[in-house]
């Protein structure tokens, strides 16, 4: 599917369902297939469902569905994706690691949906690679592999390793892939039929610009708000952040105030504290690392800050997600 050698017809991929999968990347990825043979004319494509134990698979929102094979069993596929969604560790069953090494060593294109990165991670796969995953595990992802290059962008392609960042982005792979099996005017018809009228590139940041989510079109507003977000960690001081962007602290204080309500100080504070939440759930750090890590200079001021936000304290976030 990613080389040459894989151009057989027709072209056959497997999807490795882990439990809590993500139905909407699923059938993003899987749609597109369908409406390409229908307009090659033939079975272009043909893809195979398949889990650890050969059973049916329920997704996150809860409809199962049935899979043609385990992994015991699984045919001799030259491509294999891997879906996931929430907590893809904790629904992995143990045997699926062992198995991606295999296919792997032989040869086999591998892929991972959404937060199905985390599993080729866990195999030993990625090592030096870059890859891409759900923007909302993303920070999660570099605390727990550094050694890989996790890119903020909704498809990836590394040699025999691809990555989709999940939901809508892996109709743009999978579109992608298409056009480079086969033409660029096949790719976009199998878009409009989907009223999908942009192909999006692979590097596209997968979260909505800052001024969509801010609901402004100020360009200094959306500046203001970049630089907060690129120093989440290492928080600067509002005087810097307002050089950065050509204003005086006055100036800023009024720009923040006329188009989100609100003071930077504050807005500032709260991308740092979504980013703790973001970890708090994905990742094992301990509770005052995260703090660190999010900026805040003591856990004593981070755990108040946090409650303030979200009526309580880091810890009890990380017992629901625990939970959960």
């Amino acid at each position: 599917m990613l080389h040459e050698r894989n151009l057989e017809k027709p072209q056959r991929i497997g999807f490795l369902l882990i439990p809590n999968f993500s139905m909407m990347c699923l059938l993003s990825a899987v749609e597109p297939l369908r409406v390409a043979n229908r307009f090659a004319g033939g079975e272009a494509y043909r893809w195979h469902f398949l889990s650890a134990d050969g059973r049916p698979v329920r997704a996150s929102n809860g409809m199962p569905i049935v899979t043609e094979a385990s992994i015991d069993a699984e045919p001799d596929l030259p491509v294999t994706a891997v879906v996931a969604s929430e907590a893809p560790l904790a629904g992995a069953d143990s045997r699926i690691f062992p198995w991606l090494r295999r296919l792997h060593r032989q040869g086999r294109d591998l892929g991972a949906f959404d937060t199905a990165t985390y599993l080729l991670a866990e195999a030993g796969l990625l090592s030096g690679r870059h890859v891409t995953l759900h923007w909302e595990v993303l920070d999660a992802f570099r605390e727990a592999h550094p050694d890989v290059d996790a890119r903020d962008v909704l498809f990836d392609v590394d040699g025999p390793i691809f990555t989709c960042s999940g939901g809508t982005a892996a109709l743009d792979l999978v579109l992608h892939l298409i056009g480079e099996h086969h033409s660029h005017e096949l790719a976009v018809s199998v878009s409009e039929q989907f009223m999908h009228h942009e192909v999006r590139a692979a590097d596209v940041h997968q979260r909505m610009p800052a001024d969509r989510r801010a609901g402004t079109h100020n360009r200094t507003l959306v500046q203001a708000v970049d630089v907060m977000e690129r120093n989440a960690e290492t928080p600067v001081g509002l005087a810097d952040v307002a050089a950065a962007c050509g204003l005086t602290k006055r100036q800023l204080d009024r720009l923040f105030a006329t188009h989100l309500g609100e003071p930077p100080l504050r807005h500032y504070l709260n991308i740092r504290l979504e980013r703790a939440r973001h970890l708090l759930s994905q990742t094992d750090m301990p509770v005052s690392e995260i703090g660190f890590a999010c900026g805040f200079g003591s856990s004593a001021y981070f755990s108040r800050a946090y409650r303030r936000r979200y009526g309580h304290p880091p810890r009890a976030e990380r017992a629901q997600a625990a939970q959960a």
